[in-house]
């Protein structure tokens, strides 16, 4: 994979990009008024910047550290932002009792969601336990055999963290990052952000206002095959089934989509003991559950 193409829109005043990159549609909007030659740097940025996160956590490409990790054990140097995302997976494994977990990049593959995207299922087994191959103690990650990880969990939302750093960098400080349904907002200026139904991507189940705070959703319909999605329960081998769709409002988007994959697997009131957030949850006969601070009025 090579950088993403950035494609500029200067139909107005202000930074308007558009790109697909890690497999999803991306938009970055600010209407801050900005020379030529910062948006020109600030676009190579933002493109050098997901190529290097892809480069280092993908496990869809020949090249990533994650596929060196998936063919030789041994002990491995992080990258310098890794931190803030290891630290999450591993408190969110233990939340989850062990539901949430970087190792499921094997099982993952072999129900089909693999580097080729074949959705053609094939015998699944269990991840190991990360007591089993992990020892993390950043800087460096330990792996006692060969394991494919995966960071699909949190990974997108942390990205979209790392390129908001840079937009702010660039002195911009009011904008919109938006990177296939995870948001991050900038500004003081509250936004209105549609609530997909989970059965009808054409109908909206509710509107969200975000204002400086991040918004992630997670949904089994966005990415279903085969009686899978691109969630799996380690432990029964296959996808949950009891809600339909998950959003989540944090602080950041590194932890808004962490939570909105553990709540698959965590009840709600035991990760509001560790994290501040708020959260809406539309189960799988269509019934709603969300918190009182969640900024949505739904219909």
């Amino acid at each position: 994979m090579t950088a993403p193409q950035l494609n500029p829109q200067r139909s107005g005043p202000g930074l308007h990009l558009s790109f697909e990159a890690i497999g999803t549609k991306w938009r970055i909007d600010s209407d801050e008024l900005l020379a030529s030659a910062v948006a020109l740097k600030l676009e190579r940025a933002v493109a050098r910047r997901i190529e290097r996160f892809d480069r280092d956590y993908s496990r869809f490409r020949a090249d990533s550290l994650v596929t060196a990790m998936a063919g030789r054990a041994g002990r491995y140097r992080l990258p310098a932002d890794a931190r803030p995302m290891l630290d999450l997976y591993r408190d969110l494994y233990q939340l989850s009792d062990g539901r949430l977990t970087p190792l499921i990049g094997q099982t993952l593959a072999d129900a089909g969601y693999d580097a080729a995207y074949s959705l053609r299922p094939g015998r699944l087994t269990a991840p190991p336990s990360w007591a089993e191959v992990l020892d993390y103690h950043f800087p460096y990650l330990t792996l006692s055999r060969p394991a494919l990880l995966d960071f699909g969990a949190a990974g997108k939302g942390y990205l979209v963290d790392l390129v908001a750093g840079l937009l702010a960098d660039h002195g911009v400080t009011s904008y919109r990052i938006d990177a296939g349904g995870d948001l991050l907002h900038r500004g003081p200026r509250t936004i209105s952000v549609g609530l997909e139904h989970p059965d009808d991507p054409a109908q909206a189940i509710g509107v969200a206002k975000l204002q400086d705070a991040s918004l992630c959703g997670s949904a089994g319909s966005r990415r279903a095959w085969a009686g899978f999605h691109h969630i799996i329960d380690p432990r029964t081998l296959a996808s949950p089934q009891h809600l339909k769709a998950v959003w989540v409002t944090a602080a950041t988007t590194l932890l808004a989509d962490g939570l909105a994959t553990a709540l698959y697997f965590v009840p709600a009131v035991g990760l509001a003991q560790h994290y501040r957030f708020d959260y809406a949850l539309v189960k799988h006969d269509l019934s709603l559950e969300h918190s009182p601070g969640f900024p949505a009025e739904f219909y």
